[in-house]
C-alpha cells in the first residue's frame, strides 16, 4: 500500500521534511513546539505493525525530534504521545511542555482553540527544525 498523509493531518501541519522513515510536520497550534512524525509506509495503524527496523528507526527518529523539542525556548518537559483516535494512520506527537502552558499539567488534546501560527514564526521554526 502506498503512503499518503492522513487529509486531517495534511489540514492541521505545515511540512518540513522526509527524514529517513518519518515525514516530519509542525502541528499549526503556536501555543506548543508541537512535531508529529508520520512513518511513510502505507496501512499502517500501530506500532506493532511496522516491521522491527522501522520500530528502532521510529524510535531514533522520536529521540531526534524531542531534542529538537527540548531545545526551544521554555520547554521545561518534552510530551510523546501515538494516540490515533481521532487519525487512524499511525503517527507519534512530540511537544514541548512547561510549567504555565496553556494546558499545564494537564494534557493538551482537547484543551481550548489552536492558535495559528503568524507566518513568519512559523517560518522560522520550521527553517530552525530544518537546520538541525
Amino acid at each position: 500500500m502506498t503512503f499518503a498523509l492522513h487529509p486531517r493531518l495534511e489540514a492541521d501541519t505545515f511540512f518540513i521534511a522526509d527524514w529517513p522513515l518519518c515525514r516530519v510536520l509542525l502541528m499549526n497550534d503556536a501555543r506548543y513546539p508541537w512535531l508529529i512524525l508520520v512513518p511513510r509506509r502505507g496501512g499502517i495503524t500501530e506500532l506493532m505493525d511496522l516491521a522491527a527496523d522501522d520500530r528502532i528507526l521510529l524510535t531514533d527518529e522520536i529521540a531526534r525530534a524531542g531534542g529538537i523539542v527540548r531545545g526551544r525556548p521554555g520547554v521545561t518537559k518534552v510530551n510523546v504521545g501515538a494516540l490515533g483516535n481521532l487519525v487512524p494512520q499511525l503517527h507519534v506527537h512530540v511537544l514541548g511542555r512547561y510549567p504555565g502552558d496553556p494546558a499545564w499539567p494537564g494534557p493538551v488534546w482537547g484543551h481550548g482553540q489552536a492558535v495559528s501560527y503568524e507566518t513568519s514564526a512559523r517560518d522560522a521554526l520550521i527553517a530552525a527544525v530544518r537546520s538541525l
